[in-house]
């Protein structure tokens, strides 16, 4: 049996309108089909090996851009060392093993490695079963119905002439995709549980802090105690000794901050265009307007920019020591912290309050410190839903804005004779230059498509800020989920289908007053026509997954990062911050890529039984990126922010649908072409296989993957920490608002004999006349220091550096570059360490012009006045017995006994702590 293929070309245009809706209706002309493909090819594999020469002719001769991490990681998380030798960098990416990764990149770098890996050797496998299969059924189905135009060699390999009992092959090999993938993630499941055990028993992980830590969020009112965060902790599960505190409102504190930092950065932009020529300075001095809001204004006026910056950056600086020192009298918040002496006690109250809400409350496992979003913590769960509800609604309107666009690129770019259809004079050009046009067919669509999708993380994470998630490392998995989401429906659903739901379109218009609706439908072969649509849109999906390869090697490259770091160095004036921040290695968008990988893997997966094609490009593919993104993870990127391989089940849940997806698709294939119901009845079971199939994997690994332990375990099980009062837990998890170091403006030596000379020039006529503003501020003294100084006596303004000291490497250990290093975890000082010999950060002197700061140096660390850190308490131990906690029997006040002589935190209560009573068991 055999049914007449729909029309591929171009019908004669009536008039604009009506041609327009015709070729909507049937996008994909497969006239150019072939040769876009090839010259798809030979423009990606081209342009692959350029940019991978280019790689290995630069690589030795820039160790600032192709090597960072050999060049600032300590011994321990330094790469394999590799001389200069062109081809030198191949044998440590192919030599270095997984243990070794996870010791040098981390567990999350080393775990996106293991991903690619197991997506090249699934789609290897899939590749010889799909192509054994598919490809032999189609051709002598095709052939024997007589069903396709075989001088298109693309569309003979489509299943259009596939009817009948030929569908039997569909099903078994649907059933042999299904348990192949599931047979390679249960494979990876268990290697990636051991991987995280190792995280786990690692020494980074059992010295920190944050592994012992629980937070409390959601505390109600009448709870928002130090004391009350333990009760909280007690009746979820009294394990163990801790120490608990609550959260203080730090109110406009973090938002001072944050506008002293700007205005640093902007008074730095300024001088270094200023200053680019110390010799010879422009004629006029720069000029600014005041902020929006300046309360030595009474509105918006130009000012003379480097006085009025100084003078703001002062102003704010005063504000933020004040707000410092008025932290104690401010109401505490809706979350907190304990630490417990051991990880196995911590992660024991975890398993056991994982279900359960105490008062209210809710109990997770704290991240780090410097993964937390600190402004999301108070957030109610009303809040919360609010912001996750407005983040998904944002989405969907993007989603939707997006589809008009798609889908006129689907149309007109993804099949240019479309385009000429209605513009005569184009038309005349693809006539004259056929070989040319199709080659430009096969770069244009994926091209532009592959822009937008560069541009697109960046405004997904921008959505998700105001979606209420904890830390940035669970808003980059929502991030990757709802990338996901946007691109199987735009790109599989709206780009592949969109011809079809314009067919629907038409059958309806065309069935006006003669039937109804429905029958119109149905008379217009929805499933044949959507199956033709797949089998149309095939070539294009080639294309696009063989541009995939001059990513991969435009990545390698980096040659975007050198023409940025060029162009910037050349042609502007950048400032010592940001030259050193260009320096610093690069943090890696794992968002971004697991996008990626997930979504060629749904390409493969859905459009392998109408091109089988797609399986042997994807697996090259994914081959070629393990070796490109394991030289870029080991010597280039860093992971901003560690979460110890958290993305796992992201992507295996999106593994998994994908290829539900695919058993879809393929199901209505079958429905269109079957011989007998037997054929779909036997689709149904692989949907309870793969719920199964997870249902399986989350009760025997996912525990294990989150918690450290699931039972009591008493300390001499387990290595016992520092006792919680001396873990400094209210300075590792307070606000860094509260004792952030404030950022210096960085000066060039060049210009240093400058400073006093154009900061004292009052010739700023408009100046002169602020009145105020001039009262507000007068310079009475400009001190500079240089970089590293260790003691530096008197006021410091700025802090000069000369040319050899503008780079990452001796700003490392700076609190505002530690972002650049994994938070300090690249050279072996984290922040998140609990050892009491933590690296002192006391050669990064500052000190405020015109402001006394007196100052208080605790372990290392520099604090000023008005925050202390919490081991300067004194208070008496709260000794309680598992038997007697409760809240009517144990009431909580606002003051307890036993307060520090220290008034940290006015009339607080002080740090929760409980021992657990063994013998009460």
């Amino acid at each position: 049996m055999s049914r007449p293929l729909s029309g591929v070309g171009v019908l004669p245009r009536d008039d604009g309108t009506d041609q327009f809706l015709k070729l909507i209706q049937s996008p994909f002309n497969t006239l150019l089909s072939e040769k876009a493909f090839w010259s798809s090819f030979g423009y990606s594999f081209g342009a692959a090996l350029l940019f991978a020469l280019l790689f290995c002719i630069l690589r030795p001769y820039n160790r600032t851009v192709y090597a960072p991490r050999l060049k600032h990681a300590d011994e321990k998380h330094a790469p394999p060392p590799v001389d200069k030798g062109v081809f030198s960098w191949v044998a440590p990416v192919v030599k270095t093993r997984e243990q070794v990764l996870a010791e040098k990149i981390g567990v999350d770098a080393t775990l996106f490695l293991r991903f690619i890996k197991m997506s090249r050797n699934l789609m290897v496998v899939l590749s010889v079963v799909g192509l054994g299969v598919y490809i032999p059924l189609n051709l002598t189905q095709n052939a024997k119905n007589n069903a396709v135009d075989h001088d298109n060699v693309f569309i003979s390999l489509t299943p259009l002439g596939v009817w009948g009992s030929a569908c039997w092959a569909h099903v078994i090999v649907s059933y042999t995709f299904d348990i192949i993938v599931c047979l390679f993630i249960w494979w990876n499941y268990r290697a990636v549980t051991r991987l995280r055990r190792q995280y786990l028993d690692s020494p980074e992980y059992q010295e920190s802090l944050h592994s012992r830590t629980l937070m409390v969020t959601d505390i109600p009112l009448k709870y928002r105690t130090d004391a009350g965060v333990s009760q909280i902790l007690d009746e979820a599960d009294n394990v163990g000794d801790h120490s608990g505190i609550v959260a203080r409102n730090v109110k406009g504190l973090p938002e001072l901050i944050e506008e002293h930092d700007e205005a640093i950065r902007e008074l730095e932009s300024i001088l270094a265009k200023y200053l680019k020529n110390p010799d010879k300075l422009p004629a006029k001095r720069p000029r600014c307007k005041t902020q929006k809001g300046d309360p030595c204004y009474t509105e918006v006026t130009k000012v003379d920019a480097i006085e009025y910056l100084i003078s703001r950056i002062e102003r704010l600086k005063a504000d933020i020591v004040e707000a410092r020192r008025s932290v104690d009298q401010q109401k505490t918040l809706s979350y907190g912290f304990a630490s417990y002496r051991s990880i196995e006690e911590a992660h024991s109250v975890a398993f056991a309050a994982k279900r359960k809400h105490p008062q209210g409350a809710t109990i997770r496992l704290a991240p780090k410190p410097s993964d937390l979003i600190w402004e999301n913590l108070p957030l109610d769960r009303h809040r919360r839903r609010w912001g996750s509800f407005m983040n998904n609604f944002w989405v969907l309107v993007l989603t939707a804005v997006w589809t008009v666009p798609n889908a006129l690129i689907a149309v007109f770019l993804a099949n240019l004779s479309n385009l000429g259809s209605v513009w005569p004079a184009f038309q005349d050009q693809l006539t004259r230059n056929p070989r040319t046009w199709g080659a430009i067919q096969g770069i244009l669509a994926p091209l532009v498509t592959t822009l937008f999708y560069l541009v697109l993380p960046v405004i997904f994470r921008r959505l998700s800020a105001y979606a209420g998630d904890y830390s940035r490392t669970a808003r980059e998995r929502h991030v990757t989920q709802k990338l996901y989401a946007f691109f199987i429906f735009n790109n599989l659903i709206v780009f592949s289908l969109f011809s079809t739901a314009w067919k629907y379109v038409a059958a309806v218009k065309e069935a006006e007053g003669d039937t109804d609706v429905w029958s119109a439908i149905v008379n217009s072969h929805p499933f044949g026509n959507l199956l033709t649509a797949f089998c149309d849109v095939s070539p294009f999906w080639l294309n696009y997954l063989l541009q995939r390869n001059f990513g991969a090697a435009l990545d390698l490259s980096q040659l975007i990062k050198l023409t940025k770091g060029y162009i910037t160095r050349k042609l502007f004036s950048p400032t010592p911050r940001e030259r050193i921040e260009l320096s610093a290695p690069q943090p890696f968008d794992y968002a971004a890529y697991y996008n990626n990988f997930l979504f060629y893997t749904t390409i493969a997966l859905v459009f392998a039984p109408f091109q089988p094609l797609v399986l042997p490009v994807t697996a090259f593919y994914f081959a070629l990126d393990t070796f490109t993104k394991s030289y870029l993870l080991l010597y280039i990127f860093v992971t901003k922010h560690e979460s110890g391989g958290a993305f796992w089940r992201v992507l295996v849940n999106r593994l998994l649908f994908a290829t539900l997806l695919a058993n879809v698709v393929t199901t209505i294939f079958i429905v269109d072409r079957r011989e007998s119901i037997n054929q779909i009845i036997l689709m149904a079971p692989l949907l309870l296989i793969i719920a199964g199939f997870k249902w399986y994997c989350r009760r025997t690994f996912d525990d294990n993957l989150d918690f450290y332990s699931k039972g009591s375990h008493s300390p001499e099980h387990g290595k016992l920490s520092m006792k919680p009062k001396n873990d400094r837990i209210a300075v590792r998890f307070g606000h860094p608002a509260l004792y952030k170091k404030l950022m210096v403006p960085l000066v060039h030596e060049r210009a240093n004999h400058l400073l006093k000379e154009i900061i004292h020039d009052n010739s700023d006529t408009d100046f002169g006349e602020a009145n105020h503003y001039s009262d507000t501020y007068r310079l009475q003294r400009l001190s500079t220091h240089q970089s590293g100084q260790a003691n530096i006596t008197g006021d410091a303004t700025f802090e000069v550096v000369n040319e050899s000291q503008i780079n990452f490497e001796h700003f490392r250990d700076r609190e505002e570059f530690r972002e650049f290093g994994g938070d300090g975890e690249l050279y072996g000082i984290p922040s998140d360490q609990s050892r009491p010999n933590t690296p002192s950060s006391s050669h990064y002197t500052r000190s405020v012009s015109n402001v006394s700061l007196p100052r208080e140096d605790y372990e290392g660390a520099t604090y000023p006045t008005g925050y202390h850190p919490p081991s300067t308490f004194r208070p008496e131990s709260l000794r309680r017995q598992y038997s007697e906690i409760s809240v009517e029997h144990a009431p909580i006040t606002s003051r307890q006994a036993g307060q520090s002589d220290v008034n940290l935190l006015g009339d607080v209560a002080p740090l929760g702590k409980t021992t657990y009573d063994r013998s009460y068991t």
